[in-house]
Protein backbone atom coordinates (compact mmCIF):
# COMPACT_ATOMS: atom_id res chain seq x y z
CA UNK A 1 0.00 0.00 0.00
CA UNK A 2 1.76 3.36 -0.64
CA UNK A 3 1.90 5.64 1.96
CA UNK A 4 0.25 9.39 1.21
CA UNK A 5 2.35 12.10 -0.05
CA UNK A 6 4.23 14.25 2.52
CA UNK A 7 2.27 17.41 3.54
CA UNK A 8 4.68 20.93 3.02
CA UNK A 9 5.38 23.59 5.38
CA UNK A 10 4.17 23.53 9.40
CA UNK A 11 1.51 23.22 11.73
CA UNK A 12 -1.96 22.09 10.57
CA UNK A 13 -3.07 22.66 7.60
CA UNK A 14 -5.20 25.48 6.79
CA UNK A 15 -8.92 23.65 7.56
CA UNK A 16 -8.00 20.61 9.19
CA UNK A 17 -10.24 21.34 11.88
CA UNK A 18 -7.41 20.14 14.29
CA UNK A 19 -8.27 21.14 17.65
CA UNK A 20 -4.72 22.89 17.96
CA UNK A 21 -5.69 24.79 14.30
CA UNK A 22 -9.33 25.76 15.83
CA UNK A 23 -7.33 27.31 19.29
CA UNK A 24 -5.30 29.28 17.09
CA UNK A 25 -8.05 30.36 14.78
CA UNK A 26 -10.03 31.40 17.83
CA UNK A 27 -6.95 33.14 19.23
CA UNK A 28 -6.56 35.43 15.83
CA UNK A 29 -10.49 36.00 16.48
CA UNK A 30 -10.26 37.11 20.12
CA UNK A 31 -7.29 39.45 18.96
CA UNK A 32 -8.84 41.41 15.56
CA UNK A 33 -12.17 42.01 17.67
CA UNK A 34 -10.06 43.35 20.65
CA UNK A 35 -7.62 45.41 18.02
CA UNK A 36 -11.37 46.48 16.37
CA UNK A 37 -12.97 47.38 20.03
CA UNK A 38 -9.72 49.63 20.71
CA UNK A 39 -10.20 51.45 17.42
CA UNK A 40 -13.65 52.17 17.50
CA UNK A 41 -12.97 53.74 21.59
CA UNK A 42 -10.51 55.93 19.50
CA UNK A 43 -13.26 57.14 17.29
CA UNK A 44 -15.50 57.89 20.65
CA UNK A 45 -17.77 54.56 20.28
CA UNK A 46 -18.76 53.42 23.73
CA UNK A 47 -18.35 49.59 23.85
CA UNK A 48 -21.93 47.96 24.83
CA UNK A 49 -20.93 44.00 24.18
CA UNK A 50 -18.31 42.21 22.79
CA UNK A 51 -19.30 38.21 21.37
CA UNK A 52 -22.61 39.10 22.21
CA UNK A 53 -25.03 35.64 21.67
CA UNK A 54 -28.33 35.99 20.51
CA UNK A 55 -30.73 33.62 19.50
CA UNK A 56 -29.79 34.18 15.83
CA UNK A 57 -26.68 34.66 16.08
CA UNK A 58 -23.24 36.58 17.53
CA UNK A 59 -22.73 39.70 17.52
CA UNK A 60 -18.60 40.54 17.36
CA UNK A 61 -19.58 43.80 18.75
CA UNK A 62 -21.95 46.25 19.90
CA UNK A 63 -21.08 49.56 20.13
CA UNK A 64 -23.14 52.57 20.89
CA UNK A 65 -22.31 56.47 19.67
CA UNK A 66 -24.83 58.83 21.03
CA UNK A 67 -28.06 57.68 19.35
CA UNK A 68 -26.28 55.47 16.81
CA UNK A 69 -26.14 51.63 17.48
CA UNK A 70 -23.98 49.43 15.53
CA UNK A 71 -23.50 46.24 15.06
CA UNK A 72 -19.92 45.45 13.88
CA UNK A 73 -18.96 42.55 12.27
CA UNK A 74 -15.04 41.27 12.44
CA UNK A 75 -13.14 39.90 9.92
CA UNK A 76 -9.27 39.00 10.28
CA UNK A 77 -7.52 37.76 7.12
CA UNK A 78 -3.95 37.74 5.82
CA UNK A 79 -4.92 40.32 3.36
CA UNK A 80 -7.67 43.01 4.04
CA UNK A 81 -8.96 42.83 0.82
CA UNK A 82 -10.48 39.56 1.51
CA UNK A 83 -12.46 40.30 4.73
CA UNK A 84 -15.24 42.11 2.74
CA UNK A 85 -15.35 38.96 0.39
CA UNK A 86 -16.13 36.78 3.64
CA UNK A 87 -19.14 38.59 4.73
CA UNK A 88 -21.91 36.63 3.36
CA UNK A 89 -25.16 37.33 2.79
CA UNK A 90 -26.05 34.84 4.95
CA UNK A 91 -24.26 36.28 7.55
CA UNK A 92 -25.40 39.87 6.87
CA UNK A 93 -29.30 38.13 7.26
CA UNK A 94 -28.03 36.40 10.94
CA UNK A 95 -26.71 39.95 11.63
CA UNK A 96 -30.02 41.44 10.95
CA UNK A 97 -32.09 38.85 12.97
CA UNK A 98 -29.94 39.39 15.73
CA UNK A 99 -29.86 42.82 15.43
CA UNK A 100 -33.93 42.62 15.99
CA UNK A 101 -33.46 40.83 18.99
CA UNK A 102 -31.81 43.75 21.22
CA UNK A 103 -34.58 45.95 22.09
CA UNK A 104 -35.76 42.96 23.74
CA UNK A 105 -32.64 42.24 25.42
CA UNK A 106 -32.19 45.78 26.23
CA UNK A 107 -35.59 47.93 25.71
CA UNK A 108 -33.32 51.46 26.33
CA UNK A 109 -32.19 51.08 23.18
CA UNK A 110 -35.42 50.64 21.21
CA UNK A 111 -35.23 54.14 20.22
CA UNK A 112 -31.78 54.27 18.91
CA UNK A 113 -30.73 54.15 15.48
CA UNK A 114 -29.17 51.20 13.97
CA UNK A 115 -26.22 50.80 11.64
CA UNK A 116 -24.23 47.73 10.38
CA UNK A 117 -20.39 48.03 10.32
CA UNK A 118 -16.96 46.15 8.78
CA UNK A 119 -14.11 46.00 10.29
CA UNK A 120 -11.34 44.34 8.51
CA UNK A 121 -8.29 43.35 10.55
CA UNK A 122 -5.23 42.06 8.73
CA UNK A 123 -1.35 41.67 9.98
CA UNK A 124 0.91 44.58 10.86
CA UNK A 125 -1.74 47.29 9.39
CA UNK A 126 -3.94 49.38 10.55
CA UNK A 127 -7.45 47.80 11.25
CA UNK A 128 -10.03 49.29 8.19
CA UNK A 129 -13.62 50.08 9.33
CA UNK A 130 -16.21 50.33 7.05
CA UNK A 131 -18.95 52.17 8.05
CA UNK A 132 -22.41 51.15 6.85
CA UNK A 133 -21.15 47.92 5.19
CA UNK A 134 -24.67 46.44 4.19
CA UNK A 135 -28.25 47.80 4.93
CA UNK A 136 -31.21 45.63 6.66
CA UNK A 137 -33.80 44.21 4.49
Amino acid sequence: MASPAPRRGNGPAKGSGTRAGKRAAERRGRHAETAAAFLLRAKGYRILARRLRTPSGEIDILARKGNLLVIVEVKARARREDAGIALTPRQQQRLTAAASWLPRWRPGLAGCDMRFDLIAVSPWRWPRHTPNAWMAM
